[in-house]
């Protein structure tokens, strides 16, 4: 009997140090997605997303194709994960297509961090879109974005 009681006490500890490792990693990780990623571009253009002129801001640059959304959501285009960049523009990476990211600028509401596709990341009145492909020698280059890619992140399924 004191064996059985000994066993069962084992194995609650340890399902309870499993779930602390657990909870303790998910902290770990939420916390790096607060961090803006820094992205090194292949073209460099005196005009990005973020910068000001005469005191308004610049939203979208060369490369991006601007949508009326009129405040509507935007849905993530593959299992994968949400950061924000210095011009807290969203960037979306997912290793089901690992050379490219994908800048999301002009959203209201960020949601970052690990989403499956379909997820909400965020709603916008005019969402700036780009696909950034990465270069042999490790820079970012804006390409012309996919059509059905653009269509995945206007739709949730």
């Amino acid at each position: 009997m004191l064996v059985m009681r000994l066993v069962s006490v084992t194995k609650l500890l340890s399902l309870i140090s499993i779930l602390i490792s657990v909870l303790l990693a998910g902290c770990g990780s939420s916390s790096n997605n607060d961090e803006p990623i820094k992205l090194q571009m292949y073209q460099q253009w005196q005009l990005k997303p973020g910068d000001a002129v005469k005191g308004f801001q610049v939203l979208g640059g060369l490369g991006d194709i601007s949508i009326s959304l009129n405040g509507k959501s935007v849905y993530a285009p593959f299992d994968g994960r949400a950061q924000r960049d210095p011009q807290n523009c969203l960037i979306f990476s997912s290793p089901d297509v690992p050379a490219y990211l994908f800048r999301l600028c002009g959203l209201n509401d960020l949601r970052l961090g690990s989403h499956q596709q379909g997820a909400p990341l965020g709603s916008a009145s005019i969402l700036h879109f780009a696909t950034l492909r990465k270069q042999p020698d490790g820079t970012w280059a804006i390409v012309e974005p996919s059509k059905p890619i653009i269509e995945r992140v206007l739709s949730q399924t």
